[in-house]
């Protein structure tokens, strides 16, 4: 469709459907129910960053940034910036190996219940089939449709089709490239590397910073246009059940544009049949008109809305890199049980080779994740939170970038979820002693009885003892406590 036909469509779509191109009637969206209980999903950061696979998935902006290793390692690796650029690295990103079933087996092994790739990062190199970006892995580099085969591939398995776009952020990403003589300065190639606009409020140091004022530097109003084109093409021709937006959108400027794109995807939605939601971070969107999600971190309370968590195995990098360093399987499913505890879902990525393999890390923290699920499965899937979310004196510290580090986890250090007439009471640190729940304490005749205890992953039936301190389980001889461990406690 041509892009002025696009625009025309987008305004028809809205008008004749039943959510506006506002905050009221988007407000009155709810999250799929098949997102809400299935708890886990799996992100994937795969592009060309993972060819230099050096410092992480933002390479090519650290490239060009003379404050950067990554300047220094792609001078003396590949020469200087202008003779062998970003662009350099598409025809060796070849994806050689790419088996997108197998992708899709190894993570219905881990459990997830949904994918969620990066259909484009900030680099602007598009992992799909496009009108409107040439740079993109159908035409160069694999010259596949990575998320048409995904997409394909998943839904076979009956694994749910998300994506996310990141292109927001390339209106400024190369920015650096534009202080000394690099290719990212050639017209050339101006379509692949952006505006690459120089804005004080992102500065090498200020990075970071958003603003919420209409006084704001922000995209131009074409930039923005396009930008709304390209991501409504997009749901289009791919249909996700998740549309996930990185942190920039937050920016004034979107905000119109947000508007339009919601009530696009949100009736597009609808005529297929299809429920979906949107994900996005800091105040992009007002609460209600999609899931709220916290990068690398956590809440510390219940939620009374459904959210999510995005985080990835590898510690240093969303993308591959060959120094990376890996979370452990005790590490993730822990975060899985205290995300799921406070209403949220967890979204759990990968960063593939540039030859389309995972690691070998990466992949058994997968399969140790999914065997524990197979046995533990039970107190995550389709549950609620309980009246509380846990006990013990270990918790989260509210908001992003908060998971680098394990948590010290005891024996004391508890985590509920509820389904059924049933608690589901997680111990994140067995020691394969007798247990105490201090939350199931009886206190009065308003506490609901208890007519049995299980372990799950254990056949018998758990002995048991309740008073004002708590409930006391005696623990079997022969339990495994190398991970978590769940006891379902019937309620009567």
């Amino acid at each position: 469709m041509p892009f002025d036909q696009y625009l025309s469509e987008i305004d028809e779509v809205i008008a004749s459907g039943r959510y506006k191109d506002n905050w009221e009637s988007l407000s009155k969206h709810t999250p799929p129910k098949w997102y809400t209980s299935g708890k886990l999903g799996i992100f994937i950061h795969w592009g060309v960053y993972a060819v230099p696979a050096f410092g992480n998935e933002w390479y090519a902006r650290n490239m060009y940034d003379p404050g950067h290793r990554e300047f220094q390692h792609h001078r003396k690796t590949y020469g200087d910036q202008k003779a062998f650029g970003y662009k350099d690295f598409i025809p060796l990103f070849k994806g050689e190996k790419f088996d997108p079933a197998a992708w899709i087996d190894l993570f219905s092994a881990a459990g997830a219940r949904f994918i969620l790739p990066v259909a484009e990062h900030h680099d602007g190199f598009a992992m799909f089939d496009t009108a409107f970006n040439r740079w993109n892995a159908a035409n160069m580099g694999p010259r596949r449709d990575v998320m048409g085969e995904l997409r394909q591939a998943a839904e076979s398995a009956g694994l749910r089709f998300c994506a996310s776009t990141h292109r927001a952020e390339h209106y400024f990403f190369m920015n650096m490239g534009r202080t000394f003589d690099s290719d990212v300065n050639d017209p050339a190639y101006e379509d692949f590397y952006g505006p690459a606009v120089y804005l004080p409020e992102f500065g090498s140091e200020q990075l970071g910073r958003t603003t919420e004022t209409p006084s704001a530097i922000g995209p131009t109003e074409s930039w923005l246009t396009d930008w709304m084109v390209r991501t409504c093409e997009f749901i289009d021709r791919y249909q996700p059940k998740v549309l996930y937006f990185d942190w920039w959108i937050k920016n004034y400027a979107f905000k119109p544009y947000l508007k339009k794109i919601a009530a696009y995807y949100y009736n597009r939605a609808a005529q297929w049949g299809e429920e979906v939601t949107i994900n996005y971070k800091w105040g992009a969107f007002p609460p209600g008109v999609g899931t709220f999600d916290v990068e690398r971190g956590a809440l510390t309370g219940i939620s009374p809305v459904p959210w999510q968590t995005c985080t990835a195995i590898g510690k240093r990098s969303w993308g591959y890199t060959g120094d990376n360093t890996f979370k452990s399987a005790r590490q993730v499913i822990c975060d899985l049980i205290d995300i799921v505890s406070k209403n949220g879902i967890l979204l759990l990525n990968v960063g593939p080779r540039a030859d389309g393999t995972i690691t070998r890390e990466e992949t058994e923290v997968l399969l140790d994740m999914g065997g524990w699920l197979r046995n533990n499965g039970e107190g995550i899937y389709d549950t609620v939170p309980w009246r509380s979310f846990g006990e013990g004196c270990v918790n989260a510290q509210e908001g992003f970038f908060m998971d680098g580090e394990e948590k010290e986890y005891t024996a004391e250090d508890f985590r509920f979820t509820y389904k059924n007439g049933c608690v589901y009471a997680f111990q994140l640190r067995p020691n394969g002693r007798d247990v105490t729940i201090r939350s199931l304490a009886l206190r009065d005749f308003a506490d609901p009885g208890i007519v049995n205890v299980r372990l799950l992953g254990c056949e018998s039936d758990m002995e048991y003892t309740r008073d004002g301190d708590g409930l006391h389980i005696a623990m079997p001889e022969n339990a495994d406590t190398a991970l978590p461990i769940c006891f379902r406690i019937d309620l009567m």
